[in-house]
């Protein structure tokens, strides 16, 4: 069957099926219980034949509300304060599927208003927004991140969202483009946001223009939130508590599973986050060209919560378990 099912997926994408040995990228819509979803599919030649990644976009079910994606109430009110700056650069970051886009598109929608000219280059676009410039980039004829943010610059625009920064040409226009007030928001590949600071040193750009341009970086991850239907609480070993600073009195659930959540115990998704406002000291320190480690240990001693820190909170609040926590996050170094 499986030749079939690919080869028919490819009529829907309107891919070539006589080609079995390049990869090939492409799109379809489908409309399943009168709802549009969107797929975006990729085939990959194996040497058991061809694999096919469909990637599932429900536009209904898209919170485009930074209000309702999960953020804990301080990091939320900071968020919403430096995306109503004039102009600078924000930077959201984390690896594929860890929800950037969305949270991108939430912040546009939170800054929007019609007098506002806002103009997003993606690629390809995910979610049509009403009211915004939308532009989907096509490499086949040259249209790529860095020659259609050069045109845009002539638009007028007061808010410019680039779908990612790949290399310097992209990196370069943004941050030029957040020198000459407008707002830039954008995302990147990295795992910290302290690690996206020296990433962006490290594609070439200069340190002063990274020093005046950021205004914050905002890193996130994904986890799976307990089924408030079947969710039991459970007495944590000592010794586990205490390797992760669990306070004793914090009422701790595990995931059971039922009908409503499939059996899995777990049902919807919520967001860890680790945002990293650039202030006086850290502006410094990244003028300096200064390590990750180096600013990342100067940004808690200021105040900010790492990833495994915002994903304890929400273990201690019933929100999600311990094991999901540690899967998507790393160790955090001894202040």
């Amino acid at each position: 069957m499986h030749p079939f099912v690919v080869s028919r997926i490819k009529v829907m994408c309107n891919l070539n099926i006589a080609e079995h040995r390049l990869p090939q990228e492409g799109r379809f819509r489908s409309t399943i219980l009168d709802r549009n979803i969107d797929f975006r599919v990729s085939v990959l030649p194996s040497s058991m034949g061809e694999k096919c990644a469909l990637r599932i976009l429900d536009k209904t079910t898209a919170l485009l509300d930074l209000d309702l994606l999960g953020f804990e109430g301080d990091v939320l009110k900071q968020v919403k304060e430096d995306s109503l700056k004039p102009h600078g650069l924000i930077l959201v970051c984390g690896p594929t599927g860890s929800g950037k886009t969305t949270t991108l598109y939430a912040a546009i929608s939170h800054v929007y208003t019609p007098e506002k000219n806002i103009i997003t280059v993606e690629d390809p676009i995910e979610y049509q927004l009403k009211g915004i410039n939308q532009v989907s980039i096509n490499p086949q004829i040259n249209l790529t991140f860095a020659s259609c943010l050069r045109s845009i610059l002539r638009q007028d625009p007061d808010i410019i969202m680039i779908g990612e920064i790949r290399d310097f040409d992209t990196a370069d226009i943004a941050i030029k483009a957040a020198l000459t007030g407008h707002l830039v928001l954008s995302t990147l590949h990295t795992t910290t946001s302290p690690g996206s600071v020296t990433r962006l040193l490290n594609m070439g750009i200069e340190p002063f223009l990274l020093s005046s341009t950021l205004i914050g970086v905002l890193t996130q991850r994904l986890v799976r939130t307990l089924c408030n239907k079947c969710k039991e609480e459970y007495k944590m070993p000592e010794a586990i508590r205490e390797k992760y600073s669990i306070a004793k009195d914090a009422k701790l659930y595990k995931a059971k599973g039922c009908n409503s959540c499939q059996n899995a115990g777990y049902k919807g998704r919520t967001v860890l986050c680790e945002y990293l406002p650039v202030g006086l000291k850290i502006r410094a320190l990244v003028n300096g060209s200064a390590s990750e480690h180096v600013i990342k240990r100067e940004a808690r001693i200021l105040g900010m919560r790492t990833l495994r820190e915002d994903g304890l909170i929400k273990v201690t609040k019933g929100i999600t378990t311990l094991e999901e926590v540690l899967k998507v996050t790393g160790p955090d170094e001894p202040l």
